[in-house]
């Protein structure tokens, strides 16, 4: 290319603004940093749900260093009425990865249309999830969400489609990388080239991927039916046990019970606590005969300090307050009844 068309180029690229869906991880960092290099304007957005397992602030933080504007949108009722029924299926467990893709990317594009950016950008590996990463996966997604051949994925991009990026001339083929796969030695090399250091390790992501939450929340739904943002969000603290037609969540330690002593006292949820000794906030959720508050009791009792064959006052507290005695729960029906 001679000196006069990549001057060219570089103007055409600066006029050109472009989304980058962000978690703040290695790929989407990348991504970024990819993109920056070509010339392009890049702002980015954070998506969460109500089972994400991110650092908000070390999103921040990835994009200050990066230099680009973070936006934050927070999928909520959609995301439940999908989770009920998901068009396109659950994974291995209860995650609704493509479906999910699919809500991000329109959400995406209604931004990318308020910020004036032409195109998407993401981190995306080819094959390094099995269930919405595939190239079939990947090309539903985009014609679903209305965005055929308007998604820039730098890292895997010489082995996918072409482009309108490609079309126009504001990306070469040779630009783009050809990462396949779930080991992350590539990502790692090329972040040392393009000088991308302390990067986060790979944490958190997704409830939903989780067996044992996702055992939780199949018990939630074949109960309670849909989920309200609150139960969503509550289903994610403490342990939790089904006690007939009730829900026993009871508080691991000291943030959880503040977090579920709050919840209770804002949606009026009977709690019990036990008297003399060091101990959990229990939650009880639903109907409640007296078998039901024994139960209960029994195991805020088992997972307070009290001796195990002790007998012990839980305190109940409803708006009124009273107490039962009750010793603790064994370990045999504890099991039984976790979910």
């Amino acid at each position: 290319m001679s000196s006069a068309s990549s001057i060219e180029s570089a103007v055409e690229h600066k006029r050109v603004k472009i989304l980058a869906l962000f978690s703040g991880g290695l790929d989407s960092s990348l991504a970024v940093r990819i993109a920056q290099r070509l010339g392009f304007d890049v702002e980015a957005v954070h998506f969460t749900t109500p089972f994400c397992v991110c650092d908000k602030c070390g999103v921040e933080e990835m994009g200050r260093r990066l230099g680009v504007r973070v936006h934050h949108v927070f999928l909520g009722e959609e995301f439940l009425d999908l989770l009920m029924d998901p068009p396109h299926g659950y994974g291995s467990q209860m995650n609704i990865c493509i479906d999910c893709r699919i809500l991000m990317f329109r959400k995406a594009k209604e931004l990318a249309g308020r910020i004036g950016a032409e195109y998407l950008l993401t981190g995306e590996v080819l094959d390094e999830r099995p269930f919405s990463q595939r190239a079939s996966a990947m090309s539903l997604i985009e014609r679903e969400a209305g965005l055929e051949g308007k998604v820039l994925r730098p890292l895997s991009g010489r082995l996918l489609w072409e482009t309108e990026l490609e079309r126009r001339g504001l990306v070469r083929r040779e630009d783009l990388y050809a990462i396949r796969g779930r080991r992350r030695a590539p990502q790692i090399q090329l972040a040392e080239e393009l000088g991308l250091v302390d990067y986060p390790s790979p944490s958190g992501g997704c409830l939903l991927t989780d067996p044992q939450f996702s055992r939780r929340l199949r018990d939630y739904l074949s109960h309670e039916g849909r989920p309200t943002l609150d139960d969503a969000i509550l289903l994610r603290f403490g342990r939790h046990f089904r006690v007939g037609p009730a829900r026993v969540v009871v508080g691991r330690d000291e943030e959880e019970n503040r977090i579920l002593e709050a919840m209770a006292e804002r949606r009026r949820i009977t709690r019990m606590i036990v008297s003399g000794y060091m101990g959990p906030i229990t939650l009880l959720i639903g109907e409640a005969g007296e078998d039901v508050l024994y139960r209960a009791a029994a195991i805020t009792a088992r997972y307070s300090d009290a001796p195990r064959d002790a007998q012990v006052e839980v305190q109940i507290l409803d708006g009124s307050e009273r107490r039962i005695t009750v010793r603790a729960m064994g370990d045999e029906e504890l099991a039984r009844l976790r979910v």
